[in-house]
């Protein structure tokens, strides 16, 4: 007896299926009984007789809805992949050019640094060659004090030799040891100045060392920043470097990065105005130190006439001055009380400034200032010594000037031949000498 044979099958919608309206029955599982099936414990799992019509139809749509389902899952796939693939190849572009873009900031900012840099390191290196040539000016002018010096020197010993009363601490006498003291000090101030026109030459080399290689450290950033923003996706040279991704025990921050340089800007700019008003104060010293000099050896050679003067009308005059002798003992005598009693005047506007000053130092904490009252009572101080100082001078004076009149009546021959040899001295021999000192060019370094 044959099978009955299926007239008809279902037919399946398979775009029904694909979109989901249509959910397919789940095939059921053919029980193995019947007239042509085997049965029993020994037969479980295995089928030794024919399939029905219904489980081969179950069969086939098993396998349709399979296969349905396995060109849904590609389809979904394949748009989800492709939507990934243009989402990332979007991102990655996007990550790319950001990276670019930042790099092209980061060069500019990078240029900005350098090109400040730059111009401080050559207007260092021009400052660094102008403050040079001021040092060589202070060692050559440094250098021409040596014939003043040498001149004032030789003019004291000179008169030194002088005889009798006219060995005296006279104008010329007192000019020409201001004039000794002014050399010293200039000499003294000069070498000073030198010592920190050198310092000042050595903190110039240092910082723009600093700023050089800040410089260079940047040169070389620019060129790699500048290498990494040409890189692109179709370049070359680019290859896998996994551990790159790794941030590195970096020693800056942008911040300190950008301070790092402001300092050294700061400092540089710091070290060329110091550099300049050292150059400044160098000029402003030369020129004030020549003047002086010039200026002291002016007054120097308008005492040295002057004492010429004043030896040549006594040496004519020294017989009509004998009636006068007396007259001018009694006259330099009050002079002399007149002195000591100006001496004896100072003494209690000294107290009162030094007492005012002894006050003052007992002030508490920050009380104990330099104001301009303290400045006052100090200068006061030293004008109070030092007119008392001068009127112990011109009192010296007086005395030696009484003491010589009361022996002028016996050595009136000898004075002359004294003011012949001193006009000798001064004239000849000091006044010719002093027609070698220097001219202003080379007392300003030149």
């Amino acid at each position: 007896m044959s099978a009955p044979v299926l007239a008809s099958r279902p037919i399946l919608d398979t775009r029904a299926v694909s979109q989901g309206l249509l959910r397919p029955a789940e095939p059921e599982v053919a029980l193995n009984t019947g007239l042509y099936s085997s049965a029993g414990q020994a037969t479980a799992g295995y089928r030794s007789a024919k399939y029905t019509t219904n489980e081969w139809h179950q069969g086939n749509y098993s396998s349709y809805f399979a296969a349905l389902t396995d060109l849904e899952n590609a389809e979904v796939l394949r748009r989800e992949s492709k939507k990934l693939t243009s989402e990332t190849q979007a991102s990655t572009q996007t990550a790319q050019a950001n990276a670019t873009r930042m790099l092209g900031e980061r060069l500019q900012e990078l240029h900005a640094w350098k090109s400040e840099l730059q111009r401080l390191i050559e207007a260092l290196r021009a400052e660094t060659d102008l403050l040079l040539a001021q040092k060589r000016r202070l060692e050559s002018a440094l250098n021409a004090t040596e014939t003043p010096q040498l001149i004032a020197t030789d003019n004291l010993q000179c008169r030194e030799r002088r005889v009798g009363s006219d060995l005296v601490k006279d104008d010329v006498e007192v000019e020409l040891l201001k004039e000794l003291d002014l050399i010293h000090s200039v000499q003294e101030l000069l070498k000073r100045t030198l010592a920190q026109a050198v310092s000042q030459v050595r903190s110039n080399r240092t910082i723009k060392s600093t700023l050089e290689m800040d410089w260079s450290d940047k040169y070389e950033a620019y060129s790699i920043d500048d290498k990494c923003g040409r890189h692109n996706s179709k370049c070359t040279e680019t290859q896998r470097h996994p551990s790159s991704v790794k941030f590195q025990d970096s020693l800056s921050t942008p911040e300190t990065w950008n301070k790092f340089t402001e300092d050294n800007i700061k400092l540089g700019e710091n070290e060329q105005m110091a550099s300049a008003n050292l150059r400044a104060l160098i000029d402003k010293v030369l020129q004030d130190t020549a003047e002086d000099l010039r200026a002291q050896c002016a007054d120097v050679d308008k005492a040295f006439a002057k004492r010429c003067e004043e030896m040549s009308d006594a040496k004519f005059r020294l017989e009509h001055h004998l009636n006068q002798i007396l007259e001018q003992i009694s006259a330099q005598e009050k002079n002399i009380v007149e002195l000591q009693q100006a001496i004896r005047d100072k003494e209690a506007p000294l107290k009162v400034a030094e007492t005012r000053l002894y006050r003052r130092s007992f002030r508490p904490n920050m009380e104990l200032c330099r104001d301009p009252v303290q400045f006052r009572l100090v200068s006061e101080v030293g004008e109070i010594t030092e007119s008392i100082e001068s009127l112990q001078k011109k009192l010296e004076e007086a005395k030696q000037s009484l003491s010589s009149m009361e022996d002028t009546r016996m050595s009136l021959e000898k004075e002359i031949g004294n003011k012949k040899n001193s006009l000798f001295i001064d004239r000849d021999k000091c006044m010719t000498h002093r027609t070698r000192y220097p001219p202003v060019s080379r007392l300003l370094g030149y």
